[in-house]
């Protein structure tokens, strides 16, 4: 079992930066890969990025490839996403998610926070 709560959500104008961070728990965290969706109002959740268990591996939609990076900290129970050059349709809440796992283009998680709002006014 792995809980996880989001930080640093808030409001940027667009072209700027924001940083996120997941803070987890539970002693499995390491052998989790970890990842990052949002909704929009009206939109469905979808996939942002992912990064396996030893960060060897990341994972990006296509909409934000070249704008956001993805990290952990296995030590410190940490994973963060790097979000640049955002744009207002980057308007979301974020959710942190742990055990993510692909299905070809389709992720899926089994362990959600309860989400940060991000919002980008133009």
């Amino acid at each position: 079992q792995v809980q996880v709560v989001e930080s640093g959500g808030g409001l940027v104008q667009a072209g700027g930066s924001l940083r996120l961070s997941c803070a987890a728990s539970g002693r499995t965290f390491s052998g989790y890969a970890m990842g990052w969706f949002r909704q929009a109002p009206g939109k469905e959740r979808e996939f942002v990025a992912a990064i396996t268990w030893s960060g060897g591996y990341e994972y990006f939609a296509d909409s934000v490839k070249g704008r956001f990076t993805i990290s952990r900290d296995n030590a410190k129970n940490r994973v963060y996403l790097q979000m640049n050059s955002l744009k207002p349709e980057d308007t979301a809440v974020y959710y942190c998610a742990a055990d993510v796992q692909r299905f070809g283009t389709n992720y899926r998680a089994n362990y959600w926070g309860q989400g940060t709002q991000v919002t980008v006014s133009s």
